[in-house]
């Protein structure tokens, strides 16, 4: 080969691989934060004025905010699965927490199914979950995240163990990672969430030259109750009413909750400020989409209104009204979504995967998939963005099981063996007065539409859980 014939090669791949990088750096990041256990109203930005939040309310400020977004499921399990299959709970693989399937053998991920990590891995993405997996319950082999997509991982393997901040066994990878000197029973040791924070903080600085994924699943503000003393200082003379805590059961929490809730909310804020600040940092901020949300309704408020985590909403964990699934969502992409928006876009988990596969220029794998694509919604095209003729959820443990579903502004909720129960969201938020004798056609509608909307799955039955229940007492 002449001089001249491998110099112009050696030019060309130059400028090829110049290009690809180029279009390599198109592809924004893309960040999910979770929070566990978060209610609709914690947010300042959503009318909190106990908590506060001044970093997701600047995020809100600086982008959009959904008042009409909903979780996979009222509890975390099946909610996560959700998020990452695109599948609603009348077809995920994923429809309850471990203890309340049919078998009593824990229903995981199923092998290698795909995952919204995959997807963005085959887009050219490095992907990475810190925090809460939760989808590798039981002896099951073969559901870690690095089988579903994730290049990274550093966090909690099942979701019990995620109930405890000084917990000493994390997983990194496929691997144990033990903090030593960790005491879950005594509080003492490392405070696993800022693990989790300083680990995605070194994360985007590892990963800025390349576009990646980032699946920050944090645990605050879940039971148990339990943050560092600073971090309640600013709540402590305020004269707030106290509220006893049980400290010897399963949860270790601190003695009092409302200034521990408090504290652990504003702790994440604070961390979340660094995250973002640390964007701006590297340079790629306006290359990053963050998204924020909660994976169910509250738990802690359920009996105690003080902070109001719900305001106008019906119900918590573990309840398929209104504030067992209703939750916060505040997407910011600087110079792409409108900042100061609101959207009132009715949408849900299974939509973040069709959101992900677009915002990096690729289809979804699966055809069947029940999510739809929010990028017009995120841009302001409004006129563009397609809607879900329902959605449907299902929850199956003691109580259940409940199913519901939203069509535009009518909810059924029907709990097995009970009378239905509508609603018009429009005029009632909070879910108070029944309609189903008041409007028997929309009644039929909606009944008809419910018992077309899920799939059969054999460990989730459509039946009372008399065999998990028994198995539970017997425990």
């Amino acid at each position: 080969m002449n001089t001249v014939k491998r110099s112009f090669l050696a030019l060309s791949a130059i400028l090829i691989g110049a290009a690809g990088t180029s279009a390599q750096k198109e592809k924004p990041n893309i960040i999910f934060i979770m929070a566990d256990d978060l209610g609709y109203g914690d947010l300042g930005c959503y009318g909190q004025t106990n908590t506060r939040t001044p970093n997701l309310d600047q995020m809100a400020a600086e982008g959009v905010i959904f008042t009409n977004h909903y979780s996979g499921s009222t509890v975390c399990m099946p909610s996560r699965a959700s998020l990452l299959t695109g599948y609603d709970q009348g077809h995920a693989s994923v429809r309850g927490n471990p203890a309340w399937t049919q078998s009593g053998a824990p229903v995981n991920l199923k092998a290698n199914e795909l995952t919204v990590a995959n997807e963005l891995k085959g887009a050219g993405y490095n992907t990475a979950i810190i925090g809460k997996w939760g989808l590798s319950e039981g002896k099951a082999e073969g559901n870690m995240p690095s089988n579903h997509g994730f290049d990274y991982f550093l966090g909690y393997k099942t979701h019990g163990e995620a109930h405890h901040y000084y917990w000493d066994t994390l997983y990194r990878n496929n691997e144990p990672f033990i903090l030593e000197g960790n005491k879950f029973e005594l509080k003492q040791g490392k405070y696993t969430h800022d693990i989790f924070v300083n680990e995605a903080l070194s994360y985007v600085e590892r990963e800025k030259d390349h576009p990646f994924f980032l699946y920050l699943a944090l645990t605050i503000p879940h039971l148990e109750l339990t943050v560092p003393e600073e971090s309640k200082e600013p709540y402590l003379d305020l004269g707030w009413p106290k509220r006893k805590m049980n400290t010897t059961g399963h949860y270790k929490n601190d003695e009092e909750g409302n200034t521990t809730y408090a504290g652990m909310i504003s702790r994440m804020d604070k961390d979340l400020g660094r995250l973002f600040a640390k964007l701006k940092e590297l340079g790629i901020d306006d290359n990053t989409i963050v998204i924020f949300t909660s994976d169910n309704g509250p738990e802690y408020e359920k009996q105690d209104k003080f902070f109001n985590s719900n305001g106008e909403l019906r119900g918590g964990k573990r309840e398929l009204y209104e504030g067992g699934i209703r939750v916060p969502f505040i997407a910011r992409y600087p110079g792409k979504i409108p900042a100061g928006s609101t959207s009132t876009l009715i949408s849900a988990f299974w939509d973040f995967l069709p959101t992900a596969c677009e915002l990096a220029g690729v289809a979804p794998s699966n055809t069947d998939i029940n999510g739809i694509s929010m990028v017009p919604e995120f841009m302001g095209d409004h006129a563009k963005q397609q809607t879900h003729e329902y959605l449907y959820w299902e929850f199956n443990e003691m109580h259940g099981p409940i199913q519901a579903i939203r069509k535009n502004d009518w909810k059924l909720v029907w709990r097995l063996e009970s009378a239905p129960e509508l609603y018009n969201l429009s005029t009632d938020i909070s879910e108070s007065v029944n309609l189903s004798q008041q409007e028997p056609e929309k009644l039929k509608e909606m009944l008809e539409l419910l018992n077309s909307a899920r799939t059969d799955h054999d460990e989730f039955p459509l039946q009372t859980r008399e065999l998990a229940i028994k198995r539970r007492k017997n425990n």
